[in-house]
């Protein structure tokens, strides 16, 4: 909001398939935070009223709708509340009470739809895939069955770096009004070795790529990848202007200036332009997704992106970053931010009146209002945010040990990042594997991590899943890893040719499970030994994809299936993933199956064939299902793109390369896509298969949206006769 106000929650039942509002079930009242003189927040929680039976909740399987309202200089209904002179009123119901609403998670599995997606680039090429699920939940609004139930946003849902020249004109004056006042960066270096403010106005869009690099050490722009970096976040007020730009089209202009207008150069106007396309594509159907946001339940991770490229990749990258002024400043200011528009919503418990996060947000409010100037505010910041302190005698970032491994040290004050949502037929772990690495001891510090430390694996795996053992034939688990626990191929292959040459900084090297061996041995074995059936979801590598893998205790003759869906990008296609899409891929460089032995103590694994006579505690094959046929789908496609469909590439002068037969790759989507998880039962009503629908944006029909499937079985926990087949 722009105002402080006194807002009141309530939630409603409603009748006649979501079209009567009735009474109120639950309600909540609080007061925003104010995060700069015309930016206040809230996340509002509503609970039963006193007069209630405590065991009155909410029931799977019907609508419910929520009203809210707001006490400011006077009172606002939530529809007075959007009106805006230069917007219209778009729709934020589905309904004609105008009202939003939503559904619980069903009892029974078979019911259940899930929807995740990560990599959402307001100029990323292609058009955006978010508003397609509200129009999924536009033609199923009153059927509570067929209708989304969450939304999992697993990673760079906003880009601190690789932002569009466009944006960030538009994001500083944003931001510097938002909170009233002008951060003073340190950027700019003193006589007395010290680096003194610089306000982001005085760094324009486009020339930013030598202070990013240099003076703040972010690695988005190195090894000739400057335009990464040209217009990256630094203040507070940039990346919260990133978040109301990427879900809302209240503080967006009616048009953005042309690159002559704002741009010298003709490069630069040109870079301009194109990006000032993408994002008038962005904005055409933005309204769709602040819709679909009010409508389903939104549960969100951070990703590198999030705050910038390459963030914790090694050791080397917080020593790098963190130990620069500029760079430290530019990681509290995004993660405070993901605090406010991310964290807040997924962990609600941790910022009520008492909590570390509420003691967050009361230090924020502070450090706002003295326009940077309280010290003690700005370290409470740090604090409760998880930044390692720095050493006095290098300005260094400080390290403790985890094992036999060093992670960030941080306060006990800090808040978590990960969490655990579960309901009556399902559970969801998702996973921190940013801020919780481990960096290897015996390594330099550009070795690959842990994604998760020693003590990272018990608090948010081992913990969670040991606090409830749920029938396997009828609650399924998932568990949310930003980055692929396997991954292609060919691309691990191109990161070993980039660590080997010391380019980790190139090619993410540290991001995949599977260039830390015990790692992903520890994942595997942790999960195993309190699931017989895992969903993994992951995003973060702009194609989509579906993996099958069967792993078998040797010691015990207990088998187990892990699943792993990705699904990305939302908005960020190339050329690359373009080219997977494609025959292409299956011509050249199909997938094959690949086979692991692993040993649980210590943790250890190694992929097959190997020539050693070795004894293995485990075994694990995977293979890469195959996505079906293509499928038309029917939406309103007219409020979804423009008129026009712009060329992604070159690529699409050839003649062949929009044909539907070419386009039928089998392996991955590569295109701009949005994933649905549902689950197909057996004879018996169990869960037999779970199958992921992609949805996106046909090449060789302009506005067609298509659906491709990819279908995994879920085998049955059982045991058989131990194998001891030392060769796996």
């Amino acid at each position: 909001l722009k105002q402080p106000c006194q807002v009141k929650l309530q939630i409603l039942e409603t009748a006649h398939q979501g079209e009567q509002l009735g009474r109120c079930v639950l309600q909540g009242e609080q007061r925003t935070v104010a995060l700069g003189q015309h930016l206040h927040v809230l996340a509002i929680t509503a609970r039963l009223p006193y007069d209630k039976l405590a065991n009155e909740t909410l029931q799977s399987d019907r609508i419910y709708a929520y009203d809210l309202s707001f006490v400011a200089d006077k009172p606002y209904s939530l529809r007075s509340a959007m009106e805006s002179d230069r917007h219209p009123a778009e729709p934020i119901s589905y309904f004609a009470h105008q009202q939003p609403t939503f559904v619980l998670p069903p009892e029974h599995l078979s019911d259940l739809k899930i929807a995740h997606g990560s990599c959402r680039k307001p100029h990323g090429a292609g058009f955006d895939t978010l508003p397609i699920l509200d129009s999924l939940i536009e033609a199923s609004a009153n059927q509570p069955k067929e209708r989304l139930h969450q939304l999992f946003l697993t990673g760079d849902q906003i880009y601190g770096d690789d932002v569009a020249d466009p944006l960030l004109w538009l994001a500083t004056a944003l931001g510097d009004t938002l909170l009233g006042w002008e951060e003073p960066l340190p950027a700019r270096s003193s006589p007395y070795g010290r680096a003194s403010g610089v306000q982001p106005q005085e760094l324009p869009a486009g020339q930013r790529a030598d202070l990013a690099t240099r003076r703040a050490g972010l690695t988005a722009g190195l090894e000739n990848k400057r335009s990464k970096v040209t217009s990256h976040l630094f203040s507070f007020g940039e990346y919260c202007a990133a978040y109301l730009l990427a879900y809302s089209p209240a503080c967006w202009p009616a048009d953005l200036p042309d690159g002559r207008a704002i741009a010298q150069g003709r490069k630069a106007i040109r870079r301009w332009d194109k990006d000032k396309h993408h994002m008038d594509q962005f904005l055409h159907s933005l309204w769709k997704v602040r819709r679909l946001i009010a409508n389903v339940p939104t549960y969100t991770i951070f990703d590198d992106h999030d705050v910038s490229d390459d963030w914790n990749l090694n050791q080397a990258w917080c020593l790098r970053v963190l130990g620069k002024p500029l760079g430290r400043r530019t990681v509290q200011n995004a993660m405070l931010a993901y605090a406010a528009f991310q964290a807040w919503g997924n962990t609600p418990e941790q910022f009520v009146e008492g909590a570390g996060g509420a003691v967050l947000l009361a230090a924020a409010q502070q450090w706002s209002g003295s326009q940077g100037e309280d010290k003690a505010a700005d370290e409470a910041i740090a604090t409760y945010l998880g930044l390692p302190p720095s050493d006095p005698h290098t300005d260094l970032p400080q390290f403790v040990a985890d094992k036999n491994v060093w992670v960030c040290q941080r306060s006990p004050k800090t808040l978590i990042w990960h969490y655990t949502v579960r309901s009556a037929c399902h559970e969801v772990i998702v996973l921190d594997t940013r801020t919780w690495r481990g960096y290897p001891m015996d390594g330099p510090p550009i070795a690959p991590p842990m994604l998760l430390s020693p003590g990272a694996f018990q608090q948010q795996i081992a913990a969670p899943l040991g606090q409830s053992s749920p029938d396997a034939n009828t609650c399924a688990t998932f568990v949310i890893a930003p980055t692929n626990v396997f991954g292609m191929r060919v691309l691990d292959w191109i990161q070993q040719w980039h660590l080997n040459r010391r380019k980790v900084f190139t090619a993410d090297v540290g991001d995949a499970w599977n260039f830390h061996d015990s790692a992903l041995a520890t994942l595997l074995t942790t999960l195993f030994q309190y699931r017989k059936s895992v969903i993994v979801l992951s995003g973060d590598i702009h194609y989509s994809s579906a993996i099958h893998a069967d792993y078998q205790n040797l010691r015990t003759g207990e088998q187990a299936t892990l699943v792993q869906l990705t699904a990305s990008a939302i908005k960020n296609e190339e050329l690359l993933t373009q080219v997977l899409h494609t025959k292409l891929k299956d011509w050249l460089l199909p997938e094959r199956p690949r086979r692991w032995i692993g040993w649980s103590s210590p943790p250890d694994m190694k992929e097959l064939p190997v020539q050693e006579l070795l004894d293995p505690d485990w075994r694990i094959q995977m293979k890469w299902l195959r996505r079906q046929p293509v499928q038309s789908v029917h939406l309103g496609t007219g409020e979804l793109v423009p008129r026009q469909r712009s060329s992604h590439s070159i690529i699409n002068w050839f003649k062949f390369w929009n044909a539907r037969w070419f386009q039928s790759g089998t392996e991955v989507v590569g295109v701009n896509n949005i994933a649905v998880v549902q689950f197909e039962t057996d004879d018996r009503g169990d869960s037999g298969s779970v199958v992921q629908d992609h949805y996106w944006f046909s090449p060789w029909s302009p506005v067609q949206v298509v659906r491709s499937r990819f279908e995994a079985g879920l085998e049955k926990s059982h045991s058989v006769k131990p194998a001891r087949d030392s060769r796996g």
